[in-house]
């Protein structure tokens, strides 16, 4: 029975561990927190609340690192009434560096919207495979640009695809020129007005709420669990050829049960510029 296991009973652990009971996407949700009474309690509750929906699936909260062993995706959260929210800096490191050592082969999810340098220093300074360690909050902010073009296209979130790319918020591009709505091309959906007024709310996105990043969290783990085809955006570290080390970045990437694959884009001259800006930090 494949186990998602969620690290922190903070808000943003409870929303991810909320939206994978929800969502059942595995049978299993095991939330940990140095605090066992809180995370045995937040399970309490998200397992009494799946139960009013129909949704049958165990949650488990304790404050055992071992039960990371086995997990097929574990998502970084934030611990219980920490001062500064999300797990980041050495802290971070020192658990993931625990669980890569309990399960080196499990998908590390870094769900908070301040944990791009979480990624990338566990791969340059733990030397974590590229492909089993990302973070999922660019799909947050990718998503919540969906919602604010479907509202100026007067569209269906779920007939929008489009590509977010770079390092928000400053740094994040959407690739209008391939984004589709409704079946047409976004550029000929909307007009180049519309289009300016969208990037221009891109940095006012971020960081998105705790709900937003939960959902991000677990769509990630739900597609690594589940072998469901999707694409979401992620914050990864490109491979170098010349072994310099590199920048995270957000990409579209494909997620299999072994690992991300990033999908490199084909991008105009401007996006291309903006993109490599975005690559050199």
């Amino acid at each position: 029975m494949a186990t998602l296991v969620v690290l922190g009973a903070g808000d943003l652990g409870g929303a991810v561990t909320r939206q994978a009971v929800a969502r059942a996407v595995t049978r299993r949700v095991v939330l940990i927190d140095d605090a066992a009474d809180v995370a045995r309690g937040k399970a309490l509750d998200i397992r009494q609340a799946a139960a009013i929906d129909g949704v049958a699936v165990e949650v488990v909260g304790t404050d055992d690192l071992s039960a990371v062993v086995g997990a097929s995706a574990v998502v970084l959260a934030d611990r219980h009434a920490a001062p500064a929210g999300e797990y980041h800096g050495d802290e971070a490191l020192r658990l993931l560096a625990r669980v890569r050592s309990l399960n080196p082969r499990a998908l590390l999810v870094c769900a908070g919207a301040s944990q791009l340098d979480v990624v990338e220093r566990m791969v340059h300074e733990h030397g974590a495979d590229l492909a089993l360690v990302v973070g999922s909050a660019p799909e947050a902010l990718r998503s919540g640009v969906i919602a604010l073009a479907a509202l100026a296209s007067h569209s269906a979130p779920r007939d929008i695809s489009l590509m977010l790319l770079g390092r928000p918020p400053h740094q994040a591009l959407v690739v209008w020129n391939d984004a589709s709505i409704a079946g047409r091309r976004a550029t000929d959906a909307l007009d180049p007005p519309a289009l300016i007024k969208l990037e221009g709310q891109l940095p006012y996105l971020w960081p998105p709420g705790p709900l937003a990043l939960g959902a991000a969290a677990v769509f990630v783990a739900e597609l690594a669990m589940t072998h469901a085809p999707g694409t979401p955006a992620l914050f990864v570290v490109p491979r170098s050829a010349t072994g310099v080390r590199t920048h995270g970045v957000t990409v579209a990437v494909s997620v299999r049960a072994d690992g991300v694959t990033p999908i490199w884009p084909d991008l105009s001259p401007r996006d291309r510029t903006r993109f490599e800006s975005a690559l050199a930090g």
